[in-house]
C-alpha cells in the first residue's frame, strides 16, 4: 500500500434500504464488520462510522449521506469505505456527484471489499456500475407496481392492512389477502355503529375507543384523531378500494367487509362530506325530466342535512331551477315530499278500478271481432291487385322483347306499373295487425291509469321516473306547482274515472264480490260514459301514433247499440 494512501482519512458508510427496524436488521452490522476488517488488513484510518436506513432511489433524501459529503468537501475525510457503489447512490444525480468529486480529487479513494476507485482510474467503469444500480432500482419498482396492480385486480388489497385487518402471514407470496384482526375487528365495527346512531361525533368515538376500550394500533400505539377520520372515510371497510389512489380504478375486494355500502354512505352524510368518496353519484327521481316554467332551464335537486341539538340528523331533498340561462329566475325550491303529493293527486284523478279496465277491454275486443271480416277482405283485395301488377310488369318485358312496344312506350308503362306496385306494397305493409297494436295501446293506457298511483307510492326511483314521463309531455315546475301536457286518452280516462269511482262507491260493502254483469250495466247507464259523440270525432292517440281507418262507414257505427251506449270509449279508441 502506498504511503499517500495510508495518510487518507476514511469514512465508513453503511446503508440498508428499508427504514423499518425489523427488516434487513443484520445488514448494517455485517457491512460494518466486513469493512472494518478490510480497513485493518490494508491499514486504513477510519475517522467516523456512518450508518443509514434509507432508500437511495430519490436524490437529496438521505440526511446521513449529505452529512458525509459535507465532511469530505470540508477536508475532514478524503476516502470512503462502503460495501458496493450502489450503497452510495442508486440515482443519477447523486451518482454524478460522487463521480465528479472523485475526478476532481475531493474524494481520493473509494474502497470496497472487491474494488478500488481512484481519481486517475477509467471513469467508465464507475458510470457503468452506478448505471446498473440505477437500472436495477427502476426495474424493481416496475416489477413491484405490476405485481401490486395484478393483486388489486384479483381483489387482494395491495397495501398494508388498515386497522381492524391483518395481512395474512400464512398465505403464499403474492396472495397475501387481508383478514380480520381477531383483536380489533369487532371494536372497529363498534366505532362505525356509534357514528351510525347519529349521537356520537368522531371525536367522541375516538375518546371512547382509546379511553374505555383501550384500542391501540398493531405497534401498540394509541389511535390518533386523524386515524379515526381516515377509518370512517376509508371505502375498504365496505369492501372496495381504489388503486392507485386518485387513479379512478376501483376494485371489489375478497376480504370480509366491516360495514355495508349503505351504512358507509350514511356515515359520509353524517360527517357532512361533499359528494361520496366512492364512485357512485346520487340519483334523484325527477331530475333531467322537468323544466322551469319561467326560464326553461332544467330542474335539479340537492340534499340538505339538518342536525338537531339532540343529535338527530334529518335529510331533505329539494328541487329547484338550475338558473343557468337566467341567474335572476324568481322560482323557488320545492321539497320532494310536496312534489310527490302533487303527482299522486294527478294520478289519483286517473285511477280506475280493475273491473272497469276488464270491461272496457272486453268491449274493444268485441268491436274488433265485428270488423275482422271487412278488414280481411280489404287485405285480400290488395294482395290480388299486387299480383296482377306483377303480371303486367312481366308481360311488359315480354312485349318489349318481341318488339311489340317501342322503347319510349316501354319506359312509360314500366314507370306506371312500378309506381303502382310500390304503392300496393306499402298498403300491404301498413295493413299489418293494426288491431292488435290498438289493443296493446289501449291496454297500456288503462294499465297506467289502474296501477300508476300504487307503483308511484310503493315503487323505486326508476318506476317513478317512468310514470312521470308517461303522464304527459313537457313536465314543468312553476310557482311550486307541477304540470304536464297530459295526452288526450288520459284526459278522457280522467273524466270517466270520477264517474266510475262514484259507481263503485254505491256498491257497499266493498268486500262483497262485484257482479260483472251488474257493474257493466251501471257503466253503460252512466250519463257521462254514454254521452253523445262529438261532431268532429278524432283519435285521441294522435295521428302519428295511430292512423286507424274506419273499417266500416259512420252509418254503421251510429247504428251499433254498444257504441251508442259508450261513445266515450269510442273517443278513446277511435274505432
Amino acid at each position: 500500500m502506498e504511503q499517500s494512501e495510508i495518510k487518507i482519512k476514511y469514512i465508513l458508510y453503511a446503508r440498508k434500504s428499508s427504514e423499518s427496524e425489523d427488516r434487513q436488521a443484520l445488514s448494517l452490522d455485517s457491512q460494518e464488520k466486513v469493512l472494518t476488517e478490510s480497513a485493518e488488513r490494508y491499514r486504513l484510518t477510519i475517522t467516523e462510522v456512518l450508518r443509514e436506513s434509507h432508500s437511495a432511489k430519490e436524490p437529496s433524501k438521505r440526511q446521513v449521506f449529505s452529512e458525509m459529503v459535507k465532511k469530505i468537501k470540508s477536508g475532514k475525510a478524503q476516502g470512503i469505505l462502503c460495501w458496493k457503489l450502489d450503497r452510495l447512490a442508486r440515482n443519477p444525480d447523486e451518482a454524478g456527484m460522487i463521480i465528479g468529486m472523485l475526478q476532481r480529487g475531493e474524494i481520493k479513494h473509494i474502497k470496497t471489499p472487491e474494488k478500488d476507485y481512484r481519481p486517475d482510474d477509467n471513469s467508465l467503469l464507475s458510470y457503468l456500475e452506478f448505471g446498473m444500480a440505477n437500472q436495477y432500482i427502476r426495474d424493481l419498482g416496475s416489477n413491484v407496481k405490476r405485481g401490486l396492480h395484478e393483486k388489486a385486480q384479483r381483489g387482494i388489497y395491495p397495501t398494508v392492512a388498515p386497522i381492524g385487518y391483518l395481512n395474512d402471514p400464512y398465505a403464499q407470496k403474492g396472495n397475501k389477502a387481508i383478514i380480520r384482526d381477531p383483536e380489533r375487528f369487532a371494536m372497529v365495527r363498534r366505532m362505525f355503529d356509534l357514528v351510525l346512531t347519529g349521537h356520537h361525533t368522531p371525536v367522541q368515538v375516538w375518546r371512547i375507543a382509546t379511553n374505555e376500550w383501550k384500542l391501540k394500533t398493531r405497534q401498540g400505539k394509541p389511535l390518533g384523531r386523524c386515524t379515526v377520520y381516515r377509518l370512517l372515510t376509508n371505502p375498504v371497510y365496505y369492501g372496495v378500494y381504489e388503486y392507485p389512489q386518485g387513479s379512478g380504478n376501483w376494485y371489489k375486494g375478497i376480504h370480509e367487509p366491516v360495514i355495508t355500502a349503505e351504512e358507509y354512505d350514511k356515515i359520509q352524510v353524517i360527517l357532512g362530506r361533499k359528494g361520496k368518496p366512492r364512485p357512485k353519484s346520487h340519483i334523484f327521481a325527477f331530475t333531467g325530466i322537468m323544466h322551469c316554467g319561467e326560464c326553461g332551464c332544467l330542474i335539479t335537486a340537492e340534499n340538505k342535512i339538518k342536525r338537531q341539538k339532540n343529535g338527530n340528523v334529518h335529510t331533505y331533498i329539494y328541487y329547484h331551477c338550475t338558473k343557468r340561462k337566467n341567474p335572476d329566475c324568481s322560482q323557488k325550491c320545492i321539497e320532494e315530499i310536496k312534489l310527490k303529493e302533487q303527482i299522486i293527486n294527478k294520478l289519483d284523478r286517473l285511477n280506475i278500478p280493475p273491473e272497469f279496465h276488464e270491461w272496457a277491454m272486453n268491449w274493444l275486443r268485441k268491436e274488433i271481432r265485428k270488423n275482422t271480416s271487412p278488414q280481411a277482405a280489404i287485405k285480400e283485395n290488395q294482395k290480388k291487385q299486387f299480383e296482377e301488377c306483377e303480371k303486367k310488369l312481366n308481360n311488359l318485358i315480354d312485349m318489349r322483347a318481341n318488339g311489340e312496344l317501342s322503347e319510349e312506350q316501354f319506359r312509360q308503362k314500366n314507370m306506371e306499373y312500378t309506381k303502382e306496385k310500390i304503392r300496393l306494397e306499402e298498403l300491404l305493409a301498413q295493413g299489418g295487425d293494426k288491431t292488435q297494436k290498438l289493443l296493446e295501446r289501449a291496454d297500456e293506457y288503462f294499465t297506467l291509469a289502474r296501477d300508476a298511483k300504487d307503483e308511484f307510492v310503493n315503487g323505486g326511483i326508476e318506476k317513478r321516473r317512468r310514470i312521470v314521463t308517461k303522464l304527459g309531455s313537457n313536465p314543468i315546475l312553476k310557482d311550486r306547482i307541477f304540470n304536464a301536457c297530459v295526452e288526450k286518452p288520459l284526459l278522457v280516462i280522467e273524466n270517466i274515472a270520477k264517474e266510475v269511482k262514484d259507481i263503485h262507491a254505491t256498491l257497499e260493502p266493498p268486500k262483497i264480490p262485484v257482479n260483472k254483469k251488474e257493474i257493466g250495466r251501471l257503466y253503460a247507464q252512466n250519463l257521462i260514459v254514454r254521452r253523445r259523440e262529438d261532431s268532429n270525432l278524432r283519435c285521441p292517440f294522435g295521428h302519428t301514433a295511430f292512423r286507424v281507418r274506419r273499417l266500416q262507414p259512420l252509418s254503421h257505427v251510429s247504428n251499433d247499440n254498444t257504441l251508442t251506449k259508450n261513445p266515450a270509449l269510442h273517443q278513446i279508441f277511435c274505432f
